[in-house]
This record gives structure tokens, C-alpha cells and sequence, in this order.
């Protein structure tokens, strides 16, 4: 799909200004099933991409988090100009066995000239796909040519979302599973069991890494761990780490950074939450928007491993959020707000309220 950007599209438009759209859950699930999951992570990750091509455009700020002992709450905020967004996300490991989502979340888009909200939308289901989309967006560009194979080590809630994606954008057609909780893997193997993908449940991290050109590490320990050792990895391969995303929470050994080319989205927020934390301030990175803008090269040669040190940015959810926006024109994924006061008279909020008032 052809993603426009912005400017180039009127803003959804309520039958009243004051009302906003809003997309629940349930209607997220709708829109999922009416494009298709694998056709949605690929209209997801052309929007995506368009947005890093103008990345110069956007205000930056790493997200804005409040960290207790349990997990971390954070806003992740970002503006082209045209547009506001922002993301409220939660990430909470303790809240699995506790019968609670780690992660969840809400965004919100919002027109610059008036200020007024366009869009509300849960981004729980939505932060899922926007992140399997990056991780495939990226792998395009940096994995070898012809990789076919993907280990996935740690499968919770996000790996059958990165499996289909890339095999949906990126063409891998075997998977190979890893979990230390075998009733994980086992819910990931049912769960992409129809899908086209060869799955193959691994006993060991070791094993699911055997043949894949695509190691994908998506744990949720809020703690620094090694889920890949240096001995491990050999060379020739796409590291697409994701799970280290918060300060105090890595997957990946030093040494494995050391032999690597990182790639990073926003350098100020990786050195705090990804893998780099680890390393020294001057660790050299390369920021992907360079990479897919064609100003810096990305794979050079096939010995060479390269690892996206994901920890998920802003423009990424506003090109999520600005993709609900187009999707659900003209259609009934939505219901309207009514979160806007709207006075005849704007200077007279008080009469308003006033008019309300029981008989």
C-alpha cells in the first residue's frame, strides 16, 4: 500500500467536531479481520517506513516513563507538524501470572491547527502489530538476502505477530521456537498452525538457533539477562532484539554488541533502554532512518551481523495511529465521543454547563 503522508489527507472528520472517533478493542479486532493480519502488518510497515524517510521532520523526545518496582508507565509523544500523537503504554512482566496483560495501551492522534483530538484508539492489539511491522520493516533491509528461517526466543504475546510478519514482508518461512515456559511455545505453535509458516518448538535456545539467519529475542524479565551468550552467534546473521526496551532490562551478552553493526531508532532513548545500555556512551550506532533514506549503508557483506536494538519510538505508533485514522473512513470500526465541550458561544463554557442544569 501506498502510505500518504499527513498533510496529504484530510483529517477524519465526526459528524460533529466536538465528537472524536473512537476505536475500541473489539473494533480493532473487526478492522484486523477485515484487511487480513498479514495485509495489515504490511500496510502497517509501508506506513511506518514512509514516516522514517521524513524522519527529520518529527519532534523527538525519548518517552516520558515512571518507573516503580514492578514495571514502568510511559507516554511516548511526537508531532510532524500536522499532526500530535502520543501512546500511554504500560510494561508490567509480573502482570502475567497474575492473569494481566505486561503490556497495554491507548493512543491518540490530534490535529496541530485546532488542537482538537481526531482519533482515539486502544493500542494494546495495535502496539503488537506496529511492532512486528518495524522489526520486519528493518529486516528488509538488514537481514542476508534469501533468509527464510527465524529463531523466536521468548514466546508470549508478541511472536506470533513477529513470525507473521516476517513472513508476510520479509518472505521467512520456518520458525523455530523457543520458550523457557513450554506451555508458551506450545500456545505459539498452535496459534500460527495454519498460517503457511513450517514451525518447529525448540527445547533449548541453542537448538532454535540452528539454521536461522534471523534471531529474533523477545523476553519480558524486567532485569538484565543473557538470552543469547557471545559463543552462541555466529556470523552472517539479523539480530532483531526487542525485548530489552526499559533501563535494567537486556537479553543480549556484550561481546555479541561488540561484533555486531546496531542499528538503532532514536539513539538519546536506546542508550537509556536497549541493549547499548550495557555499553559505553560513545558505542557506535546508526540510526535506521539513515539506512532507509539510502545515506548510510546498511548490510555490506554476507559475514557481517547486524542487530536492531529495538525499544520502540514515537513516530512508529503515529504512523500506527495515522493508519487507523485513514482505515476506518467511511466505515463502522468506530463509534464517536463525546469528550469535547462544545458551547454555542466558545467564551461562554459557564452558560453551558449552566443550560444543563434538571429541570
Amino acid at each position: 500500500m501506498n502510505a500518504p503522508f499527513v498533510k496529504d489527507l484530510p483529517m477524519t472528520q465526526p459528524s460533529d467536531k466536538a465528537l472524536v472517533p473512537f476505536v475500541s478493542v473489539d473494533n480493532m479486532m473487526r478492522l484486523v479481520h477485515h484487511v487480513g493480519i498479514e495485509q495489515m502488518l504490511r500496510d502497517l510497515s509501508d506506513y511506518i517506513e514512509t514516516d522514517f524517510k521524513r524522519w527529520e521532520l518529527f519532534d523527538k523526545t525519548p518517552r516520558v516513563a515512571s518507573h516503580s518496582d514492578v514495571g514502568v508507565i510511559e507516554l511516548m509523544p511526537t508531532s510532524d507538524g500536522e499532526a500530535y500523537g502520543f501512546k500511554y503504554v504500560n510494561g508490567h512482566p509480573k502482570n502475567t501470572a497474575e492473569g494481566l496483560q505486561t503490556v497495554t495501551a491507548f493512543g491518540l492522534l490530534a490535529d496541530v491547527y485546532t488542537g482538537y483530538p481526531v482519533l482515539l484508539t486502544e493500542m494494546t492489539i495495535l502496539t503488537a502489530l506496529r511492532t512486528a511491522a518495524t522489526s520486519a520493516m528493518v529486516a528488509k533491509h538488514l537481514a542476508p538476502k534469501g533468509a527464510d528461517t527465524m529463531a523466536m526466543i521468548g514466546n508470549g504475546a508478541q511472536s506470533e505477530f513477529q513470525s507473521l510478519a516476517m513472513k508476510a514482508i520479509c518472505g521467512v518461512t520456518t520458525i523455530r521456537l523457543y520458550d523457557q515456559d513450554p506451555n508458551a511455545t506450545a500456545k505459539c505453535a498452535r496459534n500460527l498452525a495454519g498460517t503457511g509458516l513450517t514451525v518447529i518448538p525448540c527445547k533449548t535456545p541453542e537448538e532454535a538457533i540452528q539454521g536461522a539467519q534471523i534471531l529474533t529475542t523477545c523476553t519480558a524479565d524486567k532485569q538484565y539477562a543473557t538470552i543469547l551468550t557471545d559463543n552462541m552467534v555466529g556470523s552472517g546473521v539479523h539480530i532483531n532484539a526487542i525485548g530489552g526496551d526499559c533501563p535494567g532490562k537486556t537479553e543480549l551478552a556484550p561481546g555479541i554488541l561488540n561484533r555486531s553493526d546496531v542499528f538503532v531508532e532514536y539513539p538519546p532513548q536506546t542508550r537509556i533502554e536497549g541493549e547499548i545500555q550495557q555499553m559505553p556512551k560513545d558505542f557506535a550506532v546508526t540510526e535506521m532512518w539513515q539506512v532507509i533514506t539510502g545515506q548510510t549503508p546498511g548490510r555490506t557483506d554476507d559475514r557481517q551481523i547486524t542487530l536492531f536494538d529495538s525499544v520502540g519510538f514515537a513516530i512508529e505508533d503515529f504512523s500506527a495511529l495515522r493508519y487507523i485514522r485513514d482505515q476506518i473512513r467511511g466505515t463502522d470500526y468506530f463509534f464517536e465521543l463525546d469528550m469535547l465541550a462544545d458551547p454555542d458561544d466558545p467564551r461562554d463554557l459557564f452558560g453551558m454547563v449552566q443550560r444543563a442544569a434538571p429541570a
